[in-house]
C-alpha cells in the first residue's frame, strides 16, 4: 500500500494514501464527485506507476495541482487557495456577520466544509443560552429578536433610527458571549467560525481584532425580492417554527438592520459580500480570507 509521509505542525507521521479522501479533497473546487475520483484514480496510479512508497504532503499537493491544471486552470487555482488557507499554522477565528435571512448559517456551514473546519459558533445559541442565565424582566433586550429589540424601547413612533438603536443595544448585549468564544478559541488554539446577526464591524472588542488573526465578513442579499426568497425557502423546511408571516411583517426592520450593518461594515473596512449565488459567494469569502491571510502572514 503506498504510504503518505504528512508533515503536520512540525511532527511528521505516516498514513496509507487514500484515494476515496483525496477525491473528497478534489471534490471541494466544483469539480464534481466523479471528476475528483476519476483524478484521484489517476494520481493513485501516477505514483504506483512511478514507484514512489513515500510521498510528502506537499509533494502530494503538486501532483493534485498540476492534474487540476490540466483539467481548469481557475479550479486549479481555487484548489490553491483553499490549501493555503487550511495549512495556515495559527488559528483562524472567521467572523460572518448579516441581516436575518442573508443566509449567514448556511454559508459559515459551506465554508467549514470547505476549510475543513470543525468550529461554528451561532450568536443565536451564544444569545439563547444568555436567555437561560438572565430573566426577561433583569434583560427584555436579549428576549427580543434582533430586528424588533426596539420594542423594549419606550418611543411615541417607529422610524429607522428606533429600529438601529433598538438593534445596536441588542448587539452590545450579545457581543460579551462573541468575545468570549473568540477569547477561548485564541487561548485553545482553535480555528472557529462564528456567525450571526450579531457580528457587527466596530462592536466588538478592537484591540482582541486587531491583535489575533480574526477577519471579519459581512453578507448582504442587496436585492430585496431575493431576500424574501430567503425567508420563504427557510421556513419551508420543517424544523422551523417561525411563521413566513413573523418575517414578512418584520421585513422593513430587517432591512434597516442590513442598511446600517453596510454602513459600519464601510465606516471599518470590513469585506462586503453580496450573498447571490452559493458557490460565488463561497469564492468571495475563500478569497477575502485568502488576502486576510497574505496581509497579516497568518500563513
Amino acid at each position: 500500500m503506498i504510504k503518505v509521509n504528512t508533515i503536520v505542525d512540525g511532527k511528521e507521521y505516516v498514513e496509507p494514501f487514500s484515494k476515496g479522501i483525496m477525491a473528497k479533497s478534489l471534490n471541494v473546487p466544483y469539480i464534481g464527485s466523479k471528476m475528483a475520483y476519476e483524478l484521484a484514480s489517476e494520481i493513485e496510479e501516477e505514483l504506483i506507476r512511478n514507484n514512489v512508497s513515500m510521498v510528502s504532503r506537499d509533494e502530494l499537493s503538486n501532483m493534485v495541482l498540476d492534474h487540476l491544471t490540466s483539467v481548469d486552470p481557475k479550479i486549479a487555482e481555487k484548489y490553491k487557495n483553499l490549501s493555503i488557507i487550511r495549512n495556515s499554522k495559527k488559528p483562524l477565528i472567521i467572523l460572518i456577520g448579516g441581516a436575518s435571512g442573508v443566509g449567514t448559517s448556511s454559508m459559515a456551514l459551506e465554508l467549514a466544509n470547505r476549510l475543513r473546519l470543525k468550529n461554528i459558533i451561532s450568536t443565536d445559541m451564544i444569545r439563547e443560552v444568555m436567555r437561560k442565565c438572565v430573566s426577561k424582566e433583569l434583560s427584555p433586550i436579549i428576549h427580543k429578536s434582533s430586528y424588533n429589540a426596539y420594542e423594549t424601547i419606550e418611543s411615541h413612533s417607529i422610524d429607522d433610527d428606533l429600529i438601529t438603536g433598538g438593534f445596536i443595544a441588542h448587539v452590545n448585549a450579545v457581543k460579551v458571549g462573541i468575545e468570549a468564544i473568540i477569547e477561548r478559541s485564541i487561548k485553545e488554539g482553535i480555528s472557529t467560525i462564528i456567525e450571526g446577526v450579531h457580528i457587527v464591524p466596530g462592536f466588538i472588542n478592537k484591540e482582541l481584532i486587531d491583535n489575533n488573526n480574526i477577519v471579519m465578513l459581512i453578507l448582504t442579499v442587496e436585492d430585496e425580492e431575493l431576500h424574501k426568497q430567503h425567508f420563504y425557502s427557510r421556513c419551508s423546511q420543517p424544523w422551523v417554527k417561525r411563521s413566513i408571516e413573523t418575517y414578512m411583517d418584520n421585513f422593513d426592520s430587517i432591512r434597516t438592520t442590513q442598511d446600517f450593518l453596510v454602513e459600519q461594515a464601510k465606516i471599518h473596512d470590513s469585506y462586503i459580500i453580496d450573498n447571490v449565488e452559493i458557490n460565488e459567494t463561497i469564492d468571495f469569502m475563500v478569497n477575502d480570507i485568502l488576502e486576510f491571510v497574505g496581509v497579516n502572514d497568518v500563513k
